[in-house]
């Protein structure tokens, strides 16, 4: 039979052992916090910083689309970068005109309808004494606001 006094110290060196690990998660723990903690901030920098590069480069695009007539590669640029037409509306100007002026002016019937069709009654009855009575884009632009 063994005595009581001989498991004491089996016990006692267990119990140091895991008194000596606690130490070594938290540090371990530390490590994961910091370095998850790093990796966040850089990723939220990256995230804020971004859209002011690219503000230029959206514009640029959507006149060019909107100029071109080519509302197949407008709606796949907008969804691509995940914007709405109601959302930058009152950012983007093309040649110092909103994009209803700038599609009335380039004669984009196709974009130019596709904007009416999107943008709240308001905004649209608010442009529509900019676009020319002789503009296809009148005629979508009344029927919007009228219905």
């Amino acid at each position: 039979m063994r005595s009581m006094a001989a498991e004491l110290p089996i016990l006692g060196t267990t119990l140091w052992f895991f008194l000596l690990l606690i130490p070594l998660f938290k540090v371990i723990k530390m490590k994961k916090l910091l370095l998850a903690s790093t990796v966040t901030a850089l990723l939220l920098t990256s995230v804020v910083t971004a859209p002011k590069a690219q503000a230029a480069n959206i514009a640029q695009s959507v006149c060019e689309y909107v100029a071109a007539d080519n509302k197949k590669r407008m709606r796949s640029f907008l969804k691509s970068n995940k914007l709405k037409i109601r959302n930058i509306f009152s950012g983007i100007q093309c040649n110092g005109q909103n994009l209803l002026q700038f599609a009335a002016s380039k004669g984009s019937v196709k974009t130019g309808e596709l904007m009416i069709n999107k943008l709240p009654k308001k905004t649209v009855s608010a442009n529509i004494a900019l676009i020319k009575e002789e503009s296809p884009l009148f005629g979508a632009a009344n029927a919007r606001v009228s219905s």
